[in-house]
């Protein structure tokens, strides 16, 4: 059965974790390899052969895969899985992955390192990818621990300054509620203090209240 992208999958949580601790080196390796992709001077007879070598690497994963999205799935044990989600992913590559924390108090913070494939003007973060990553951490804010399923409405950024590349913290908290709409605040952070404030109206929407 599905609800719009949300698909109720029976896998059981030991085999979805199996297959995260299988995968996740995976992505591991791509994300390195993307970051070498940047950043290598070698000759060009080495940059051909890497990129056969990726061909062909490519063609054997391509043997057997899903049509379509990964999209978000979630079985009768109240455990959910989004792998292929930009920021969260586990194999995904191109997400750094964010990891949540949701304290008891209703903060939700994650610690990350954003590297050269995250940069937009030089040395720092794109700002696009700022306001990426603070988006999924207000929508996972206001969905409470998942108890609810929640759509961006609006979000508002304010760039107090450029956010550099290297080891981050962003903080986000539900500031009040109104009927369907659930407010949140957030920030992104170095360790010189906050580079983007946030804040956006979060929609639980009529098929999921």
């Amino acid at each position: 059965m599905s609800i719009g992208e949300f698909v109720h999958d029976e896998t059981p949580t030991s085999e979805i974790e199996r297959l995260e601790a299988l995968y996740r080196p995976l992505a591991d390796a791509v994300r390195d390899l993307v970051d070498a992709t940047i950043r290598t001077t070698v000759d060009d007879e080495t940059i051909r052969q890497a990129r056969a070598d990726v061909e062909a690497l490519v063609a054997r994963l391509r043997a057997r895969q899903l049509d379509g999205p990964a999209g978000v799935r979630f079985n009768s044990e109240a455990r959910a899985w989004n792998w292929g989600n930009a920021v969260v992913g586990q194999r995904n590559a191109l997400a750094p992955p964010l990891e949540l924390v949701r304290d008891a108090d209703g903060l939700v913070h994650a610690d990350v390192v954003l590297g050269a494939a995250y940069e937009g003007p030089p040395g720092l973060v794109h700002g696009g990818v700022s306001a990426l990553l603070l988006d999924h951490l207000m929508g996972e804010t206001a969905s409470a621990g998942h108890s609810r399923v929640t759509l961006t409405g609006t979000l508002t950024m304010r760039y107090r300054r450029g956010t550099p590349l290297g080891p981050l913290r962003l903080e986000g908290r539900i500031d009040r509620e109104d009927g369907r709409k659930v407010y949140v605040v957030a920030t992104l952070a170095d360790a010189e203090g906050v580079t983007v404030e946030a804040d956006g109206v979060f929609i639980v929407p009529k098929w999921a209240s």
